[in-house]
């Protein structure tokens, strides 16, 4: 059975920091990641990692967040520094099958508030 837990989120100050963590398990994995989805909106992406480390990002995110994975733990991080209220929502986990890019598994979901 996939099992992807995410962890790390909680109410933080605008500037503040969070690091967010993504235990994932069940299969081997290629393309992990994270998306967010705040209240009224679409989910969207944030930031993605290949097994061999190469990172993407959003355009809103870049500078201020940063994408890591363990592929021995099969663990995926994002800290995210000098947060801002536009970054409050629900982040949820993602991780492609290796076997089948086309299968894609997400996790439960973790909030980040960003308020003063």
């Amino acid at each position: 059975q996939v099992q992807l837990v995410e962890s790390g989120g909680g109410l933080v100050q605008p500037g503040g920091s969070l690091r967010l963590s993504c235990v994932a398990s069940g299969t081997r994995f290629g393309v992990m990641g994270w998306y967010r989805q705040a209240p009224g909106k679409q989910r969207e992406l944030v930031a993605t990692i290949v097994s061999g480390g190469s990172p993407n990002y959003a355009d809103s995110v870049k500078g201020r967040f940063t994408i890591s994975r363990d592929n021995v733990q099969n663990t995926v991080f994002l800290q995210m520094n000098n947060l801002k209220p536009e970054d409050t929502a629900v982040y949820f986990c993602n991780a492609q099958s290796w076997f089948n890019s086309r299968i894609r598994y997400w996790g439960r979901g973790t909030q980040v508030t960003v308020s003063s």
